[in-house]
């Protein structure tokens, strides 16, 4: 989940304001001492702001600050996603509240399921996050949904009042109910990301997850979730090739399957290619190239068949946080397609418009000559090329 936002005039109101001077202070602040007591201030703002669901006056300060490249951005960034993820035990008596994410890779060349998860394969996700990542302490709820990108929070408040809804169940130790016709339709992709999303109770200053225990291990903590996770997923995703993230706090996970997905989703496409074309890597050409709107916004990557010009598959690279001209993503583009057994890759390095057909809406990718164009099995080969890509 990118930080960086687009420009656009926001109005300074005097919450704007507070807030703007606040986070500006403790970007400033010489001390940690100074840290608690800005913190404390903008903490209670930023509460009473969710609390009236006023998305708008968070926005506009995080733009402004954004924009004027004025210190504090990331502080009160860090800030409104805490509070929007998180209760401490101030609000709930005595249990901190978080919700976590679970993100899931996978593709398929059928449409990659999403949407209520069954009570058998609900619990045995939960046994399994109890069991490896979360301590023994922490009492657990899971939405029995499996979300696509499409159906997570869309704002703050919005994440604040899922955050509110799972905690009140995770306090009496049990799942919980999403209604999944308020939930917005699923856009069918190629390879995609799901997330399995939950909140955790825990004694108020106990640790919550495993590898903060003394005798705790992140990557061992990880690996048995991957496998024995995995293993209790399966049943959700049938026909599907997927790998299992680590689990995190909301936004940190959401953001981590974000730079994940982006290798994933070009490792899938060779797969699917190889699997429909029957063509190993090392015969197909990919074509790396960036593409502006106001400023740069993406890389897209068109693939073609040996020496061909025609784009036969297309990925596309989204630019997340930080990252603009300078960023050398190219190189890790290149380092992706190489490390997975492509030989041929050529960098283009004239700007290509943003464009997308005029008819379906897909994107147009660049082929060898300098041409965006559709991604279109040749004649006489048989593929399953869904309308989507990424």
């Amino acid at each position: 989940m990118k930080r960086s936002r687009f420009s656009r005039r926001s109005k300074q109101t005097p919450d704007v304001e507070t807030l703007c001077n606040l986070a500006q202070a403790l970007g400033l602040s010489s001390s940690r001492i100074e840290d608690t007591f800005w913190e404390t201030r903008l903490i209670a703002l930023i509460d009473a702001l969710l609390e009236a669901d006023e998305e708008t006056a968070l926005n506009a300060a995080l733009d402004h600050l954004f924009q004027t490249g004025e210190r504090g951005y990331d502080n009160l960034a860090d800030l409104v996603e805490s509070r929007s993820e998180s209760r401490t035990g101030e609000s709930t008596g005595e249990f901190d509240l978080l919700l976590i994410a679970a993100p899931i890779l996978a593709w398929s060349r059928y449409s990659i399921p999403s949407g209520p998860l069954s009570a058998e394969i609900l619990n045995n996700l939960r046994v399994q996050l109890q069991a490896h990542i979360l301590t023994t302490q922490v009492r657990l709820t899971l939405a029995d949904v499996l979300f696509s990108p499409d159906q997570l929070p869309q704002t703050y408040c919005d994440t604040l009042r899922l955050t509110k809804k799972l905690g009140r169940a995770a306090l009496q130790q049990q799942n919980d109910h999403i209604d999944p016709a308020t939930l917005p339709e699923t856009i069918s992709f190629l390879s995609d990301t799901r997330y399995l999303l939950g909140v955790v109770a825990v004694p108020r200053g106990e640790a919550i997850f495993r590898w903060q225990e003394s005798d705790g291990n992140r990557d061992i903590a990880f690996r048995h979730w991957q496998t024995q996770g995995g293993e209790a997923l399966k049943p959700a995703l049938p026909a599907c090739a997927f790998e299992l993230l680590p689990p995190s706090s909301y936004h940190a996970a959401c953001r981590d399957a974000d730079r994940q997905s982006r290798p994933h989703a070009l490792r899938a496409a060779l797969a699917f290619l190889q699997a429909t074309l029957n063509v190993m890597p090392d015969q197909i050409r990919a074509v790396i190239a960036p593409f502006h709107d106001q400023r740069l916004e993406e890389y897209r990557i068109g693939m073609t068949l040996g020496d061909s010009a025609q784009v036969v598959h297309g990925v596309v690279w989204p630019l997340l946080e930080a990252e603009d001209e300078s960023s050398d993503i190219p190189a890790q583009i290149e380092a992706t397609l190489k490390e997975a057994g492509v030989v041929q890759v050529m960098q283009l390095e004239h700007r290509f418009p943003l464009e997308y057909c005029d008819d379906c809406g897909t994107p147009l990718y660049p082929n060898p000559d300098g041409e965006p164009m559709h991604a279109e099995v040749p004649e006489g080969r048989t593929s399953e090329i869904p309308r989507h890509l990424h």
